[in-house]
C-alpha cells in the first residue's frame, strides 16, 4: 500500500466510525419527534372527523390525506436534525442551547394541535403558531452554530409552518371575523 492509499484507508475508517456514532442520536431524535407526532395525531383525529369538517376553509386548503405523509416526513427531518446536533455533545453550551430550543419548539408544535383541534380554538391556535414560528427561527439559527446541514433540514418544517399559519389564519377569518 502506498502512503496515499493508507491515508485514504484511515480516513474511510474514521468516516465509517462517525456514521455509526450518528445512528444512535439520530434514532433517538426521530423517536422523540414521532412520539410528539403520534400524540398530536391522537388529539387531532377526533376533531378532524367531527368538528373540523364543519369549518369554512380557505380555497388553498390541501386534501386531508396529504397531512399525514407531510407531517411524517417533517418529523423525520426534524429528528435527523436533532440527532445531528446532539451528536456534537450535549455538554457543550451551544449544543445544549440548540437542543433546549428544539425541545421548546417541539412542545409548541404539540401545543398547537391541542389548542386548535383539542380545544377547538383556532384563534388560540393562531397565537400558538406565531410563537412556534419564532421558536423555529431561533432553533434554525442555533442549529446553524452547531451544524449547517442540521439547520437546513428544518427549512421544510419552517415553510410548512408558514403555510399552516396561513391556513389557520384563513379559518379564523372565514369562521370568526
Amino acid at each position: 500500500m502506498t502512503g496515499m492509499e493508507k491515508k485514504y484507508s484511515r480516513l474511510k475508517c474514521l468516516v465509517l466510525k462517525m456514521k455509526r456514532k450518528l445512528i444512535y442520536p439520530i434514532t433517538i431524535g426521530v423517536i422523540i419527534c414521532f412520539i410528539v407526532g403520534v400524540i398530536a395525531g391522537q388529539i387531532t383525529q377526533i376533531s378532524v372527523n367531527t368538528w373540523y369538517p364543519t369549518l369554512k376553509k380557505p380555497f388553498f386548503t390541501p386534501p386531508s390525506w396529504l397531512f399525514a405523509p407531510v407531517w411524517t416526513l417533517l418529523y423525520l427531518l426534524m429528528g435527523i436534525a436533532l440527532g445531528r446536533v446532539w451528536y456534537y455533545g450535549i455538554q457543550q453550551s451551544h449544543v445544549k442551547k440548540a437542543v433546549y430550543l428544539f425541545g421548546f419548539q417541539l412542545l409548541f408544535n404539540g401545543l398547537w394541535s391541542l389548542v386548535f383541534f383539542g380545544l377547538k380554538n383556532p384563534i388560540g391556535g393562531l397565537v400558538v403558531i406565531v410563537a412556534l414560528f419564532f421558536l423555529i427561527i431561533r432553533t434554525v439559527q442555533q442549529f446553524k452554530t452547531v451544524e449547517l446541514f442540521a439547520s437546513r433540514l428544518l427549512y421544510p418544517y419552517l415553510i410548512w409552518i408558514c403555510f399552516a399559519f396561513l391556513l389557520n389564519g384563513g379559518i379564523v377569518f372565514l369562521n370568526y371575523l
